[in-house]
């Protein structure tokens, strides 16, 4: 099953962050969620980020609050069990654009532009920014959008590795759906094991996580899907997944 996450808010507040977080704990423990998918109300903004009132007088225990729930809440998105995707449908800027960093696949409407300006009012991004641009994108157009501050519209994003999709104006939410549709058709438990190898390569070296690759393919044969989608693949019939 599919469950689709519409941002209403165009900033994030730290009701807000802690609801995407709990939201997230719980879909993982409920196996008929194979993906999600995350676009924004109405078709200006996908997210503005966050609201910088709360910053307006300069409390540290504010900053802590904020940078500690923004980390939670994305790095709990980032290491949902199944499949995340991010249509974006308009201004992703600062925090708007971590969550979409965050998401596993990125498409966006022709007209979205992305950013993350948050040192040009002295401040950095905290939710990942840094590091997940840099392992879309490289080192040097993460710091020409975090250092120099530059808008990047959705044909550059695609070129430079930020999105995979451009998509008409109005149509990203349903080619995130259709794109969800085809993990539908993959084993939940081999997409996650899948997931957990691919993002490895952010925490260790190649070397070590090699053999972590072949114990998981082992593991698989413990599990009910290997088994059914094997022999599905045999008799010639659509597999009928269980998660398990």
């Amino acid at each position: 099953m599919l469950l689709l996450i519409t941002l209403q808010r165009h900033t994030w507040t730290e009701q807000s962050l802690t609801d995407l977080r709990d939201l997230v704990l719980s879909l993982n423990e409920d196996q008929n969620i194979y993906a999600l998918v995350l676009t924004g109300g109405g078709d200006k903004f996908f997210s503005a980020g966050a609201d910088l009132n709360v910053f307006a007088d300069g409390d540290k225990n504010v900053a802590t609050n904020m940078s500690n729930i923004f980390g939670q809440a994305f790095e709990t998105l980032a290491n949902f069990r199944g499949v995340s995707i991010a249509a974006i449908n308009g201004y992703a800027m600062g925090g708007g654009l971590e969550v979409a960093l965050a998401c596993d696949i990125r498409i966006a409407e022709e007209h979205a532009v992305m950013a993350l300006p948050e040192a040009s009012v002295g401040l950095l991004p905290c939710a990942g920014g840094t590091q997940n641009l840099a392992l879309l994108v490289g080192e040097g157009w993460t710091k020409r959008m975090i250092l120099c501050g530059e808008r990047v519209d959705a044909q550059h994003a695609l070129q430079i590795g930020l999105i995979e999709e451009v998509i008409s104006k109005a149509e990203g939410k349903a080619a995130a759906i259709a794109l969800a549709a085809k993990v539908a058709k993959q084993s939940p438990v081999a997409v996650a094991a899948c997931k957990s190898l691919i993002q490895k390569n952010r925490a260790m070296p190649i070397a070590q996580a090699l053999p972590q690759e072949r114990q998981a393919f082992v593991d698989l044969f413990d599990s009910f899907d290997q088994k059914e989608g094997v022999q599905a693949f045999l008799d010639k019939r659509k597999p009928v997944w269980k998660n398990k």
